[in-house]
Order: C-alpha cells, then structure tokens, then sequence
C-alpha cells in the first residue's frame, strides 16, 4: 500500500518536472525567454583593457487599454457562468423601510425645555450685553469728563504761573531800580565828602606855603643818564644810608579821607602829582562827556511769537544781554528758540523800549472796503432761508417755486447739502432761496457771524404741527434778528388743521395777522401748486418793509454757504455775494484761503461772467476748501490776499 503511494507520487513529481507544453492538460503554463549576452570591452588605466560578457536585459511596456488574451479569455468564461439560465427568474432584492419613531412626552418637554432654555439664555446674554456697552459709555464719559476737568486745572495753573512769574520779574526790576538808585546816591555822597576833603587839604597847603614852613616838592620827570664824558672820572658809588626803622618811609599810606579830616600824621599833604593826574582825569571827563552815547528809545512790534534773535535785532541789543534777561526770569533760552508775546513784552519793558503787539488778525484790517455812499445803492432781491422740521415740504416748496425737481437727486428725498437758488417771478422780480438740511449748517454759519439771510419761510405741516426742529427753526431766527414768514404745507391733506398750527404758534410768541399779530402766514400744498402766488407776494411785501439795497459796483463781498472737494475741478465753494460783483479774474480771500476766480456757475450750472449781489455763485479757483460760513473777500493783489 505503502509503495503504491509512494510510485504514485513519485509519479506525480515527474509531471511537474517535465516541461509544459501547448498540448498539456495539466500543470501551469510558462514560457522562459533564452538570455541575450553580449561583449563589452573594459578599458583601464595604463592602456589596459579587458573584454567582459555582460547579459542584456530589455523592459517590455504594457498599454493600459490592451490586455493579455488568457486573462481576456478566462474573464469571458466567469462572466459567462455568472449569467443565470435563460428559463430562470431572478427574484429582486428587498428593500427595508425604516420607519421614524414617534416621540414620547418626556422627550417633547426636555426639548421644549432646552429650546426654552436656549432663549431665555439669549436674552441673558443680550441683557448682559447691553447693561456692558452702558458701562462703556458711562467710564467713556467719566473719563472724558475728567479729562476736561484736568485740562481746565493745568490752564488755571499756567496761568497761576504766568502770573507769579511776571509779578517775580516786575518786583526783581522794581528792586534793582531801587537798589541803582541807592549806589547812585551813596557814590554821590562819597564824591562830595572827597572833594571837600580835596579843598580843605588843598587850603591847608597853601597856607603853609605862604608862611614859608614846608616847602612842597615837585616830582618831575626822570631825565635820561646822560654817557660819561671823556676823561672825566668815573662816579663813585656812595654807601646807601641806612633807614631807620622808626622813620615813617615816604609812601608808606596814601591820603585818605579820615587822615585828612583827623590830620593825626601831622603836616602831610598831597603830592602835586596827585593833583596833576587828578586834573588830567578831571579834563578828559569833561572833554569826552558830551560825546557819551545815549541810550536810543525804540518802537519794537511784538508778534504772538518771535525769536530771541530777531527780539534782539529789533531792540538793537546783543542777544547775549536778552539771554541773561530771559534767565534772570526764569526762561532758559537759546538765540534761535521762539518765545511768546507776554515774555518778550516783559523783556522789552525791562531794556526800556516802547512795546506794540500785533496778532495774525491785523491782517484783515483795511481787507473789506469803506461803507458805501447811500447814493450808491441799488435794490437787490432778498435772501430767504427755507427752515422747518424734516419732510415737512421744504424742499418740495421750493421746487414748486422753481419749477424743477430737485428733491429727485437727494437721498431718499432728504436735503443733503445747502442749496442755494436764485428764482424770477413772473413780475420780473427775484428772489434767493437757500434750503437748510436739518439746522447743524445754518447754526454753524450763525455762529461765524454770517447772518446772510433777509426773510426766514418757517414750513410746518398741517396734519403734523409743530415739531422738535420747528422750535429750534424758531429759535435760529429770532439769534438772526430777521422776520418770519409761516408757510402751512400740506393743506391738500384730509387730515390738515391749520387753525391748529396757529394756535400752536401762539405757544412760542407767534402771532399770526389773522389772530391780531404782524407774522404773515400763508397756507399752501406744494404738490397741488396751491397758494404759491400768496407767498411769494408775502415775501416781496416783507423784502419791501426791509428796503433792501446794496452797491453792485465796488469788489464783492460774501459768505461761503458750502465747499466740496469734486475730482477734476478742485476746490469748490457756493458763494452769496452780499455787495458788490464778482467777475472771473478777481483774487479773493475765503476764510484762512485764497484764490483766483477761473470760473463762476449759477445753480443751474451755466457760466456766468459776473454774479451781482444776493447772486448765489459756484467759484472755482481755490487753493484749499473753506469752511461753511467763512467770509468771502476781493483783495487787490495777490500780496495782499
């Protein structure tokens, strides 16, 4: 049994060994390739070679869209045994339908808890939010409030200061003056005691002179030695004589006053050698007193600041005196350091010198002209400001007076800007409008001084009344000083109630005529066109009670209404001229700049080549952009502006 295994699998080791070939049943197909060689020759160094056989190898590339034809074919014959009969059914698979659970009450209470809890979370955070920002902008205030508290505090200490520092400076020159006056008095005393001691002293000499007890020596010049003469014998030396120690030598002490007035040293007098040099000193003081300088008293103009170099020059001091000046006040100074107008004035008056301060506003005295001659005037159309609370109708208003639309270009029919419109009436005559947004603009002109307008058009509303910016409406045009003329709008409205505006005028010291007062009203509807004629013959009634008037022919003067900055065109400012004309070509001053008119545009955008007064004017030509409610000025020159 055991052998007949054993040939049997002996027998199957020889079928394995022995070579496949294309016939065969069994055993696995392979294909061995012979091995290509070939001869390589080797070379080394010293002309040395070697030939040596080297087996070549190639690499055979598949494309990816071939495949080998037995992999091909045994892929076919799966497929072919994957197919299910033809006579067969093939049942589909089932598909499984889950079905969503339905939620029971505790899960619908703990998510309607949770949504619960979310919101009222939301609203914590809101809240807490809220109550954070208000504590923002209270310590936002506190601090600024304190920061102006602290500002305010180390004004008044400068000032303190200031002041302690000029009373110093003006008690220190006080005490000089006094101490000056002092050494003055005490050299004066001095010089008199001097030369009464000189005569007493002199008189005594003289005396004794005449009665022949002293005679006076005179010291004269030493002559020149002069050479031995030939022959002569040689002058022997003589022993000097000794001096005794108790003898007083001869210049041991000068003449003083004391020994003088108290004659203890006996009958000393003074050396006529004094006396000659004190009579040389005596001449030339006499001879060069009148040529003594005397100090030249000058007019010095003080700036609001100036150097100490150029506070020297026009004192015609040396800067190393206005230094030590400056320092003995306590202000530690170089030759080039700029210093105040208060110092330098303190400065001044100590060298003795006449002071005028002047400030960068003397510049634009003698800008604007004289007063013109009543003679010269002419009328001119008034300037009316429309004014009112917000969509109230004034814009509107005003394009029914100029026919066009304008509200159409704002922002959601909102005034965005001035606007400045010069309308003529069927009569021929001509009126200035000026639309205010809101009241920032108008205040900010009213506080500039630059109370441009003649007549304030007060619109209110007749289904609203009076409001918030109504009052201050009110309250700019009684700060101007101008009347008001009351147009209630919207009376086309169901709703309006003008006899209800009148009597809420009466609450702000408005009397309507038709109540017994003097303020013109007028009711009209902008969008119907209504009673426009009536209010415009109210505004020329009240121009005629102004008498308005103004010179067209001397340089214009104005006020910038508004200034932009347009890519392309510059700087640009509307402009009301109040008196006089402006042509292209003027150089004139707007506030803190200057320019030259290249062009001049009326509000419908047209060229013009002079603009007369209560003319509302776009001027091209600035420099820099104005601010609104900055005067505007023609000067002569360019200099001068």
């Amino acid at each position: 049994m055991s052998n007949a295994n054993e040939q049997e699998q002996s027998g199957t080791e020889q079928e394995q060994k022995r070579p496949l070939t294309l016939g065969r049943s069994g055993g696995r197909l392979e294909l061995r390739k012979p091995v290509e060689t070939a001869q390589v020759r080797q070379s080394f160094s010293h002309g040395r070679s070697k030939t040596v056989t080297v087996e070549v190898r190639k690499k055979r590339t598949i494309a990816p869209g071939t495949q080998e034809p037995g992999r091909a074919e045994a892929a076919t014959v799966v497929a072919r045994e994957a197919e299910p009969p033809a006579g067969t059914m093939v049942e589909p698979a089932r598909r499984t339908v889950v079905l969503p659970r339905a939620l029971t009450a505790e899960e619908k209470a703990g998510r309607a808890r949770a949504v619960q809890e979310d919101v009222r979370r939301a609203a914590e955070e809101a809240r807490r939010r809220a109550a954070a920002e208000a504590d923002r902008r209270r310590e936002e205030a506190e601090r600024a409030a304190e920061e102006v508290r602290k500002r305010a505090e180390e004004e008044a200490r400068r000032k303190i200061e200031e002041e302690e520092v000029r009373n110093r400076a003006e008690q220190e020159a006080r005490k000089r003056s006094e101490e000056e006056a002092q050494r003055r008095k005490e050299e004066e005393a001095r010089r008199e005691i001097a030369e009464r001691a000189g005569k007493a002293a002199a008189a005594k000499v003289a005396a004794l002179a005449a009665a022949g007890k002293v005679s006076v020596p005179i010291e004269e010049e030493e002559e020149p030695v002069a050479a031995p003469r030939r022959g002569a014998r040689p002058e022997v030396k003589r022993p000097a004589t000794p001096v005794r120690r108790d003898e007083m030598r001869r210049r041991a002490g000068k003449l003083t006053v004391t020994r003088a007035l108290t004659d203890e040293e006996g009958e000393r007098v003074r050396s006529l050698a004094s006396v000659r040099r004190a009579r040389e000193r005596e001449r030339q003081r006499l001879h060069h007193g009148d040529q003594e300088q005397i100090k030249v008293l000058r007019e010095v103009v003080i700036p609001e600041t100036i150097t100490v170099q150029e506070l020297a020059n026009r004192m015609a001091e040396r800067a190393a005196d206005v230094i030590k000046s400056l320092m003995r006040i306590g202000v530690m100074a170089t030759i080039n350091q700029v210093i105040d107008a208060d110092t330098a004035e303190l400065i001044v008056t100590e060298f003795g010198h006449r002071l005028r301060r002047v400030s960068e506003a003397d510049v634009e005295i003698g800008l604007r002209g004289e007063e013109d001659d009543p003679g010269s005037l002419e009328p001119r159309a008034p300037v009316v400001t429309v004014m009112g609370h917000v969509d109230h109708g004034k814009t509107s208003l005003l394009d029914a007076l100029r026919e066009t639309d304008v509200a159409g270009g704002e922002a959601g029919g909102i005034t965005q800007h001035i606007g400045a419109y010069r309308v003529s009436l069927r009569s021929g005559k001509q009126i200035t409008f000026i639309d205010t947004p809101g009241h920032q603009a108008f205040t900010a002109m009213r506080a500039r001084g630059a109370n441009v307008t003649d007549i304030v058009v007060l619109v209110v509303a007749a289904d609203d009344g009076i409001m918030e910016q109504t009052v201050e409406a009110i309250r700019h045009a009684r700060a101007a000083q101008v009347p008001i003329i009351v147009a209630i709008n919207k009376i086309d409205r169901p709703d309006a109630k003008p006899d209800r505006v009148r009597q809420e005028l009466l609450q702000h010291e408005l009397v309507v005529e038709q109540l017994g007062g003097e303020v013109l009203d007028v009711e009209v509807s902008a969008l119907k066109k209504i009673n426009l004629d009536k209010l415009e013959e109210a505004i020329l009634l009240q121009a005629e009670l102004l008498d308005l008037k103004a010179n067209p022919k001397r340089s214009a003067e104005g006020v910038v209404l508004e200034a932009k900055l347009e890519r392309g065109r510059g700087a640009v400012a509307t402009v009301l001229i109040q008196r006089g004309s402006l042509r292209v070509g003027d150089i004139f001053v707007a506030g803190s700049e200057w320019g030259r008119v290249r062009a001049l545009l009326d509000d419908r955008g047209q060229n013009l080549r002079e603009a007369g007064p209560s003319t509302p004017v776009e001027v091209l030509g600035l420099n820099g952009t104005p601010l609104a409610g900055d005067d505007f000025i023609v000067a002569e020159n360019e200099s001068r502006a």
